[in-house]
Parts: structure tokens; C-alpha cells; sequence
């Protein structure tokens, strides 16, 4: 456990670093799930290495080792965690479960609210066209989501950029885009490190969706126009949710006139051998506080049956003095 339990912290740093440049040059879809999948590893082997650290102090507590029917005395002798790391991880392993539970309560409601605006909006079709002046275009999650479009922004493109709008966003419903979001600022709020995962994240999506677009449409050029444009026009509107001009659209609009991102598989065994030591060494690190925790329980036992047996035998003599006598 001395060295098992920080090596989730070394990971989640490498991660923060590295992973988000790689993730925006490789194919949005895998990157995209790739993501998720690093930042609720490292998010868990996070808190649990903060939790096992927490616990080494907090076992120490007489009241606590009382009701656990363990030895302290083992405890601070096998314990190489000092008091401060303890006390430091359980406030921050504190503070990261409140900001997750914030998070989680803000989602829920901009979940809910994007329901609410899908039946507020006019007809029952995927594609719901709004009276307004100003351009805007993006996707809103529900039972089932809606695409909504401006009169502004049909105004401002010509028809195959309106269809390569119309792919695009319909692609963030398809992929369901928002739950990837939400698990990026969940894993964000408990781990502050993977912040820049979250923000990689977001590139990615709107990757995914132009990509998808390019396909449907079949001219990567008219979805690199329709990205562009959408962008100029909106550019001083608010976007409540996914949008066709979100992430970074000089860099989107490079990647649509290349050709399509090449297919690597030594990010992904490289990221999936990483995780997989963060993964083994929480499990080493686990495994190691609970023989360390048996250990201290034995020695609880073995003193409290060798102090019965000596008020036993004390007691034995106590009541042969009185018959004698």
C-alpha cells in the first residue's frame, strides 16, 4: 500500500496531460467513448486511493477502533500513511463527493429543462422551425430529443449546408451526445484534474456529429462550409446545449477538408494498459489495507482473550484463597 495507493494519482495526472491532445486526432466516435471510459476509471481509482488514504487516519480514532474491535497500537505501527495525508485526503475526498452531488443535481434539472422546452416547441416532428430572427441551430435532448433551427439560420445557408446542419444535429441525438457530456462534468466535479477530458470531450462530440454529417451528406466540403458559416452567424448568440458551431471550429473545419481521421490502435492499448494499472494497483492497495485491518483485528483478539484469561485466572485464585481460609 505504500507505493499501490498514490499510483492512481500518477495515472489521473498522465491522463489529464496527455490524453486530451491524443483524443483530438483520433477517430471522434472511438475517442469519444474512449473518454468516458478514462474518466470513470480514473475518477474511481481517484476517490478510492482519497478513501483508502482517509482511512488510515480515521481507523486510528479510538472510538472507531473500538467498535471495529481493532488494535490501534498495530495500526500506527503497520500505517505508513502520516496523520496530515489522511486528514488532507478525507477533506478532499469530502469536497469532491459534494461538488458530485451538485453537478448531478445541476444535470438532472438542465435534463429536465430540455424536455420541458421539446414539448413546448410547435409540432410533433424531429425538426422544429422557430420564428426568430437570430441564427440558431442545436440539439435538444428528450423523449425523443428535437432539433431545433432558426429562420435566422436557414436565412444564412443554402440548402446542402441545411441539410449538413440537419445530419449534424440529428447526430447528437442519435448519439446521445448529452449523456457523454454529463458523465465528463460528473467525473470533473469529483476530480478537478480531469477537467481538461471534459473540454477535450466537447471537441470530440462535435467531431462525431460532423463526421456523421460528412456521411450522410456526402460532401465533407458543404459540412465544413455549413460549420463555418453556422459560426459566423451565431457567433454572439447563447447555445444552451450541443450546437453545430460549439467546440473549435477553425479546427473542425481544417479536419472536414482533410480526409477522414486514420484508425490507431496505439493510443488505445497504450490508454487501456494504463487504466489497467491504475485498476490493479487500487486493487493492491485494497488488498493490502485489508490484511493490514485483519492484523490489527487479531491483535485486538488475542489481547482481549489474554486479559480475560488473566482475570479469570485472578479471580480462580481469589476464590481458592477464600476457601482455605
Amino acid at each position: 500500500m505504500l507505493i499501490s495507493v498514490y499510483i492512481p494519482f500518477i495515472v489521473t495526472a498522465v491522463v489529464a496531460v496527455v490524453v486530451p491532445a491524443v483524443a483530438r486526432r483520433l477517430p471522434p466516435r472511438a475517442a469519444a467513448w474512449a473518454l468516458a471510459c478514462v474518466a470513470v476509471v480514473t475518477a474511481v481509482g481517484w476517490a478510492g486511493a482519497l478513501a483508502l488514504l482517509a482511512f488510515t487516519g480515521v481507523a486510528q480514532i479510538p472510538e472507531i477502533a473500538q467498535e471495529g474491535r481493532w488494535s490501534v497500537a498495530v495500526l500506527q505501527a503497520e500505517d505508513p500513511v502520516y496523520l496530515v495525508v489522511a486528514a488532507g485526503s478525507a477533506l478532499v475526498l469530502a469536497t469532491g463527493v459534494v461538488s458530485l452531488v451538485v453537478a448531478a443535481v445541476q444535470q438532472v434539472r438542465h435534463l429536465l429543462w430540455a424536455r420541458r422546452e421539446c414539448a413546448r416547441l410547435p409540432g410533433d416532428l424531429e425538426l422544429a422551425v422557430v420564428d426568430h430572427g437570430d441564427p440558431m441551430a442545436f440539439a435538444l435532448p428528450g423523449a425523443p430529443g428535437r432539433v431545433v433551427v432558426s429562420r435566422g439560420m436557414l436565412r444564412c445557408l443554402g440548402d446542402v449546408e441545411r441539410d449538413a446542419l440537419f445530419a449534424h444535429e440529428r447526430a447528437h441525438l442519435r448519439g446521445r451526445h448529452h449523456l457523454f457530456q454529463a458523465l465528463w462534468r460528473l467525473t470533473a466535479a469529483l476530480n478537478p484534474l480531469l477537467r481538461p477530458l471534459a473540454t477535450a470531450g466537447g471537441f470530440v462530440l462535435e467531431r462525431w456529429a460532423d463526421e456523421e454529417a460528412a456521411q450522410r451528406v456526402g460532401d465533407r466540403k458543404a459540412v465544413a462550409h455549413a460549420v463555418g458559416r453556422a459560426a459566423l452567424a451565431s457567433a454572439a448568440s447563447r447555445r444552451p446545449v450541443l450546437a453545430v458551431n460549439g467546440g473549435s471550429v477553425p479546427q473542425r473545419v481544417r479536419a472536414l477538408l482533410g480526409p477522414p481521421p486514420a484508425r490507431r490502435r496505439l493510443p488505445f492499448v497504450a490508454g487501456a494498459v494504463l487504466l489497467a494499472v491504475c485498476c490493479a494497483s487500487l486493487v493492491n492497495a485494497a488488498s493490502d489495507s485489508d490484511q493490514m485491518l485483519d492484523r490489527a483485528q487479531s491483535a485486538h483478539f488475542a489481547t482481549h482473550t489474554a486479559t480475560a484469561g488473566t482475570l479469570s485466572m485472578d479471580l480462580h485464585r481469589t476464590d481458592v484463597a477464600r476457601l482455605l481460609n
